[in-house]
């Protein structure tokens, strides 16, 4: 088979590899459509693979071709978006539903071969069948979807808010969607780019903010007649946005963060102090699974796009390329080329 192996360090050839084979309890997916996510960026271009050479790939979808002895819940010709985590399934947080708390994991397109090839082979429950309703592209998107969701279920998100969500890349998009979906007064999305901030007003948000603007605080407080707002996802994982979710947050409130930080954070007292003063609850979220494995987000996530309740971008994509070509879609990351947003890879 072809797939797009990485070397390190900006080195990605599309060649010859192992066609992997299927074994008891795992399946072998022809995959069809997958992404390349930021997390792909240091293990491609910084040498941040646990091993090379590795084929990544991690967000992806495509078709059941053959099933290994003893799987029954998938057969040839299942349409599915592929689970990236691979938990032990037996330590004391995978035993609690905590799977992606779980330290015995492996991870496909990380720790194992990945999906940015013809084949890949996955155990049967990390092929999550997905409705013939729904395109490859849409499953690509099945893992950004159900991060986001998680980090609602994370903030114990209730309707009626009003939410801010900063950062209006894919993760911010899929926030904003799945706030409105379960009841948000208000969704207001905050964030620097043009582009981003017309995908979110298209996709439902009240209002679009750049905070490239002199005057956003002054806008942002005015919607929210300087209360503040009932929940903050900070999206992007950048530093001043993570400032600007303790500015933003209203008394009471609770902010999550989804987005993670490159580098170090240092907080004034007077902006720490935001959260004794309004008494806001503040959570991380990491990856996107609960009970059931891999959980209700991948089942809603799966409903809401067949019933069209999720919508679907193309913009979503920042570009599209055949799978043949992903050494000049990685080259689109080298020096200080900005690229905003996932870019898709087609077989």
């Amino acid at each position: 088979m072809k797939a797009v192996v990485c070397y390190g360090n900006g080195l990605v050839k599309h060649e010859e590899y192992e066609t992997p084979q299927v074994k008891p309890g795992t399946v072998k997916v022809a995959v069809k459509a997958a992404g390349i996510c930021g997390s792909d960026i240091p293990r491609a271009m910084e040498n941040g693979a646990h091993s090379y050479p590795i084929v990544l790939g991690h967000e992806f979808a495509g078709i059941v071709e053959e099933v290994g002895q003893g799987v029954k819940s998938l057969q040839v010709g299942d349409h599915v978006a592929g689970v990236p985590l691979v938990p032990c399934h037996q330590c004391v947080d995978c035993l609690n539903g905590n799977y992606a708390l779980c330290k015995n994991y492996s991870f496909i397109g990380s720790r194992q071969q990945g999906a940015f090839a013809d084949y890949v082979v996955i155990p049967e429950r990390n092929g999550f069948k997905i409705s013939p309703k729904i395109n490859f592209e849409q499953g690509a998107l099945f893992e950004p979807s159900t991060v986001s969701l998680h980090a609602l279920r994370l903030a114990d998100y209730q309707p009626g808010g009003v939410v801010a969500i900063l950062g209006g890349g894919t993760m911010g998009v899929f926030a904003l969607q799945w706030t409105k979906i379960l009841g948000a007064k208000k969704a207001v999305v905050f964030g620097r780019d043009k582009g981003h901030l017309g995908l979110s007003k298209r996709l439902g948000a009240d209002a679009v903010i750049s905070t490239l603007d002199e005057d956003f605080m002054e806008r942002a407080q005015d919607i929210t007649d300087g209360r503040g707002f009932d929940y903050v996802f900070e999206a992007a994982g950048a530093i001043q946005t993570m400032y600007y979710a303790f500015e933003l947050a209203g008394n009471k409130s609770t902010i999550c963060f989804i987005g993670t930080p490159k580098e170090n954070l240092t907080f004034t007292p007077s902006l720490w102090e935001n959260m004794n003063r309004k008494e806001f609850h503040m959570t991380g979220s990491w990856m996107s699974y609960s009970g059931d494995f891999p959980g209700s987000e991948w089942k809603m996530t799966n409903e809401r796009f067949a019933n069209g309740q999720l919508f679907f971008d193309p913009e979503m994509f920042y570009q599209t390329f055949e799978m043949k070509d992903a050494q000049e879609a990685f080259n689109l990351f080298k020096g200080n080329r900005k690229v905003k947003g996932r870019i898709l890879l087609k077989n």
